[in-house]
């Protein structure tokens, strides 16, 4: 409003000059007409201008401005260039990855090493039982030399050469199984460096105990294995002077040769 005054100011004191100069009515109130929208145009200039100061003043305060420090921190994520603990916490996770690939390894070979133990000890053991019973069924018919009849002295041949099929069976499935126990030996030792190598110390001892137990079990089964072949073959000495003995005592040369092709089947 004070600048709607000061231009009313100026138009009424040129509107004065005007009448100090005798002009008529008429010309002053068309000149006051014209200093009304001279002031009236002042008004609407300064509200305006004031408006779009306040606004500019206004969108200054909402707007959040970014500073160059600011502008720094956000960026110095993408530029930052990584610290010597950092890359040792990388090292270390390679190496973490690394024992536990190994204890993996360590897992699987105790798995195979598990598997071929428990077979192979299964066939010792079921190697050793039909060795034991050809054993027994011969040793009854040595004892019985004489006492029974033809038919049944050839089902007591039968059953005996039926324990001598079983226990060649098992004694090949020994053969097998051994060699995928030694095979499981072999990997379990590699595994167990590896793991040492590697840092996993707590993997390669479990595989080394496991290794430890497995050649245990083996071992044991094998000596019921050797004892039993020991027993066969004290067994098969036996029969000889047993049937040599027989046949020297019917003087029968055909039943002697009978004998004689039994005993070559081993």
């Amino acid at each position: 409003m004070q600048a709607v005054r000061q231009c009313l100011v100026c138009a009424n004191r040129a509107a004065g000059g005007l009448l100090r100069t005798q002009m008529d009515f008429s010309l002053l109130h068309i000149n006051n007409r014209a200093a009304f929208r001279i002031g009236a145009a002042c008004s609407r200039f300064l509200s305006s201008s004031g408006r779009r100061m306040s606004g500019v003043h206004k969108l200054g305060e909402a707007t959040t401005t970014t500073t160059p420090a600011k502008a720094l921190k956000d960026t110095r994520g993408l530029f930052d260039i990584p610290s010597i603990q950092d890359q040792q916490m990388e090292s270390l996770s390679y190496d973490s990855m690394i024992r536990r690939a190994a204890s993996l390894v360590t897992d699987s070979s105790s798995t195979f090493l598990s598997q071929t133990t428990v077979a192979f000890t299964d066939a010792l053991k079921d190697y050793s039982k039909a060795v034991h019973s050809r054993i027994a069924f011969q040793k009854r018919y040595l004892a019985s030399l004489g006492k029974l009849t033809a038919m049944e002295e050839d089902l007591l041949l039968q059953v005996i050469n039926g324990w001598r099929a079983e226990s060649s069976k098992r004694r090949d499935e020994c053969k097998h199984y051994e060699q995928a126990w030694i095979n499981a030996v072999s990997l379990s030792k590699a595994a167990a460096e590896i793991a040492q190598s590697s840092g996993a110390q707590q993997a390669s001892a479990s595989m080394m105990s496991n290794l430890q137990v497995s050649q245990s079990q083996v071992e044991e089964a094998r000596k019921v294995s050797v004892d039993a072949d020991k027993k066969l073959a004290e067994t098969k000495v036996e029969e000889i002077q047993r049937m040599a003995e027989y046949t020297a005592f019917l003087g029968d040369g055909d039943e002697h040769e009978i004998h004689e092709a039994y005993l070559r089947e081993d």
